[in-house]
């Protein structure tokens, strides 16, 4: 029973879901701040980005099996259907169950969001399989970075805010794109770790392309950038003073953290770049909780 669950916990990928947990948790404080946060659609939005980066990650690990992308003892975090541990079919059982779960409680966010929230939602069903199937799998052509910045920044942070407070709001557009840049680190630690791997598979991810020393270049840029986007929110801060301290705190923080994270990214090969993945997404948790923490304040 034990071994069973561990192989599902590998599958589920626990350590990379602050991504999709950070969108949310983002939108959550700006409503916070501005008095219009309501309890039933934030918990909705956060089941459905779990579920929803679930989706994606059960659909990479069984996709990558069909196309031989991935191998027994691989360099990344072990891979149950690769090792034999999960069956095929279960996986992409699971994987189609999951899709069906995340999109009735996606259904409970129509009253808050209306109707529009449909299309909405197929995108984010549609690209949690796109990514890594389909004729044109995104995370094969260049392209898998492009899709978190959308999928784990942009679109939860503006539509979480946006069943919120009824609202599109400015911020959580600058949000969403703090989020954006944030989540794709967390894409280029793995692709930075498994490049040769992609390589000998075909799978040209955006490190593939452009190389090691750009994409870590791109991860400490990326980080920089993130926190550069929230500078319209601290003229707001100097304009007004209704935000904490703390709201200029803990960017810095973020960015002590991040750097520290890209030393090691520099340093390391291999299988010593897996605790960087985890550590890059646990970076992303603690900046979006302090946030969260700050508008509250």
């Amino acid at each position: 029973m034990n071994k069973q669950l561990k192989i599902w916990k590998e599958a589920i990928r626990l350590r990379t879901l602050p991504v999709s947990l950070s969108g949310v948790l983002m939108a959550i404080g700006i409503a916070c701040w501005q008095n219009l946060f309501r309890w039933i659609p934030a918990i909705l939005c956060i089941v459905f980005a779990l579920l929803a980066q679930v989706v994606s990650n059960f659909a990479n690990e069984y996709y990558d099996y069909r196309r031989g992308a991935d191998k027994k003892g691989r360099v990344g975090p072990r891979r149950g259907v690769t090792e034999g541990d999960i069956k095929p079919k279960t996986l992409r059982n699971a994987t189609y169950i999951t899709l069906a779960v995340a999109c009735l409680v996606g259904c409970g966010l129509i009253p808050y969001g209306g109707w529009q929230m449909i299309p909405v939602g197929i995108a984010i069903a549609v690209f949690a399989l796109a990514y890594s199937t389909g004729p044109y799998p995104l995370s094969y052509h260049g392209l898998g970075e492009l899709t978190v910045f959308l999928f784990y920044g942009l679109v939860p942070v503006i539509f979480s805010y946006y069943v919120m407070a009824g609202r599109m709001d400015a911020l959580a557009v600058l949000g969403g794109i703090t989020i954006g840049f944030i989540g794709v680190n967390v894409l280029l630690v793995n692709n930075y770790r498994d490049v040769e791997d992609d390589i000998e598979a075909g799978k040209r991810t955006a490190v593939v392309i452009f190389g090691r020393r750009l994409a870590a270049a791109a991860y400490l840029f990326n980080g920089y950038m993130a926190i550069a986007m929230l500078s319209p929110l601290w003229l707001m801060i100097y304009l007004n003073g209704t935000l904490s301290m703390w709201v200029y705190v803990v960017p810095l923080l973020y960015l002590v953290l991040h750097t520290i994270t890209w030393l090691k990214l520099n340093r390391y090969r291999g299988a010593a770049l897996n605790p960087l993945l985890g550590e890059t997404a646990r970076n992303m948790l603690i900046f979006t909780i302090l946030m969260l923490i700050a508008f509250v304040l």
